[in-house]
């Protein structure tokens, strides 16, 4: 299989940067073609001079052709990381040698042939454009020629670009895909008046859905205000969060003094007492709560590279689960139902119809396979973090006052440990784990995914949106938006395994200031788990060799918080004892038994 790259457009204003931007996006490349499409011989000194801003501005990785047969030059070496600098020059370029100041002609098939070349380029393609959208009527005839032409150019360009960017004063912005894009016009049909578009409706998915009434579940499968009809999801600017406080410091201070108080030695319940004191500050009360409304929301998703070989289990298994769980028969309803915790299921991209109730906010069916494409658009990132939001809106005002997220997919780890080790630095070799079990030889495929997948991701790693849709997936973006939201939402979290530790990274690129109303539940055997925990800071709170995902290690460890609380709460004091201090203070510190 031939790994294909991303194919950029970046459009910008004249001095807007756009130049540095796409240069930027092949900083990684040791080769890179640079394929200048001006006129080679000039008199125009200010022109001159800009090239030779351009020529010192490239190393020696550059190899530099000057050409305006741009459609040639791509096809014959498609498999060259290369910058196109830029189309504006190649069509003003064209437009001189077809005579077509004058007498405008139809570029359609010129066009088209660009495109072919474009789209059978198979390395990393990074192609400039100034963008004439924003820029008045010229007043020449010549002028508006170039404006329409270079207007229908960058449309068709675009249709077959992986990612379009807008520079605007050295600020870059991208450009999402939401409504379906217009067939390339020429000239002649772009001055051609027009009937008004219809109105496009986005994917109900994407925004809203209608939810069924199901039949009454157990209280450990369903959430309370969870099967309600869900609120319209608005996913403009989806991935923009609100500014994050710290949990109360006052009230952990207060908690801290009243944990000296109690009928123990001083620290001698060790981290039950910090757990408490944490609860305390995000409740904003001490003595807390109880924690009487847990909620799990298993966020499950399809991934296209498990087709790859890299889990023990075929790719159906993740809609038999996604029922397993909502019928009430997995292990995280087990242990939900012991702890006293609800449970819902969320449909974000399984490759299956799944119920209404389950689907909801459904994004699509399956993500795309990471090692040769974007697991989602942007526009599908940002629904899916939106949906994350929603569900977390919902739950809060239904009451929950402590959220898990899991997970359920088949191939997920791969993703995950693509951005654990993409956010943490470390090599692909370093974050791969076995999964659900997989052998040598699935290891191998696994490593080699991780490789082509953290390749395509390192150029995003500024960019948590573009990242977790280029290597992602719908259901990590969705927890990503959860965890976030969360916090928002000053709700305390648990954290599960190495997935949802992955996403929780993204969250908190997203969301700075979040990590402090999360808590590691426990360590997984996988790998980059601990990277993640040691980015986040995060010491678990159990260490019981679970691999199994779905929220069961973040369930392990809730009776453990619910315990720190309840001796904060309910334990005496010693004026309560009635022990003095003094006395009560020596009697305890004499031993590790304490009472």
């Amino acid at each position: 299989m031939t790994t294909r790259g991303t194919r950029t457009l970046v459009l910008g204003g004249v001095r807007s940067g756009k130049s540095g931007v796409g240069e930027a996006l092949l900083a990684e490349h040791t080769e890179v073609r640079y394929i200048a499409t001006g006129p080679t011989l000039t008199s125009d000194a200010e022109w001159v001079a800009r090239v030779e801003e351009h020529r010192r501005r490239r190393d020696e990785r550059y190899t530099t052709v000057e050409t305006t047969d741009l459609t040639t030059e791509l096809s014959t070496t498609p498999d060259v990381a290369t910058l196109v600098d830029d189309l504006g020059n190649w069509l003003a370029a064209d437009i001189d040698a077809t005579n077509g100041w004058e007498s405008p002609i139809d570029r359609s098939d010129r066009t088209e042939q660009l495109c072919a070349a474009i789209s059978a380029v198979t390395a990393d393609l990074v192609i400039i454009s100034p963008e004439v959208g924003l820029a008045p009527v010229p007043s020449t005839a010549v002028g508006r020629t170039f404006q329409d032409e270079l207007g229908a150019l960058n449309s068709a360009v675009a249709a077959v670009c992986d990612r379009v960017l807008l520079v605007v004063a050295g600020r870059v912005v991208e450009l999402p895909a939401d409504f379906p894009a217009p067939a390339a016009q020429t000239p002649q049909q772009q001055r051609s008046p027009q009937k008004p578009a219809a109105p496009v409706v986005a994917p109900a998915a994407a925004v809203t859905a209608a939810a069924t009434e199901p039949a009454a579940p157990d209280t450990a499968t369903a959430a309370p205000g969870s099967m309600s009809e869900p609120p319209k999801v608005v996913a403009t600017d989806a991935e923009v969060f609100d500014h994050i406080d710290r949990p109360d410091e006052s009230v952990a201070q207060a908690a801290r003094d009243r944990q000296l108080t109690l009928t123990k030695p001083a620290g001698s319940l060790g981290r039950l007492e910090d757990l408490s004191v944490w609860i305390a500050a995000c409740q904003g009360e001490c003595p807390p709560r109880s924690i009487e409304q847990a909620n799990v929301v298993v966020f499950a998703g399809d991934h296209g590279v498990a087709q790859a070989g890299v889990s023990a289990y075929p790719p159906e298994v993740t809609a038999q689960m996604v029922a397993n769980i909502a019928s009430g028969g997995a292990a995280v309803n087990v242990l939900a139902r012991q702890s006293g915790a609800t449970v819902q299921v969320v449909d974000m991209s399984v490759d299956a119809d799944t119920p209404p109730e389950v689907s909801r906010y459904k994004v699509r069916r399956g993500s795309g396979d990471l090692r040769v494409t974007d697991a989602l658009t942007i526009a599908e990132a940002r629904a899916s973090i939106a949906a994350g939001r929603a569900i977390v809106d919902d739950l809060v005002d239904s009451g929950a006052d402590l959220l898990i997220a899991g997970e359920m997919g088949i191939g997920n780890t791969t993703p995950a440990a693509i951005l654990v080790g993409t956010l943490t630095r470390h090599e692909p070799v370093e974050v791969v784990g076995r999964g659900t079990g997989i052998d040598d030889l699935g290891w191998m495929r696994k490593t080699a995914a991780i490789r082509d997948g953290m390749r395509r991701g390192r150029r995003y790693i500024h960019d948590p949106l573009a990242l977790v849709a280029a290597v992602g997936g719908a259901d990590i973006a969705a927890m990503a938006g959860f965890l976030a939201q969360a916090a928002v939402r000053r709700t305390p979290v648990i954290l599960d395994g190495v997935v949802v530790t992955a996403a929780a990274l993204v969250a908190a690129e997203l969301a700075p200031g979040a990590v402090s109303w999360w808590v590691a539940g426990h360590r997984s055997v996988e790998p980059a788990h601990t990277f993640a925990l040691e980015h986040l800071d995060l010491e678990p709170i159990l260490e019981l060799r679970m691999r199994l995902g779905e929220g069961s290690g973040a369930l392990m460890a809730l009776p453990v918080v619910s315990s720190s609380v309840e001796i904060l709460r309910g334990m005496s004091t010693f004026d309560e004892a009635g022990i003095s201090d003094a006395d009560s203070s020596e009697a305890l510190t004499t031993s590790d038994a304490g009472v």
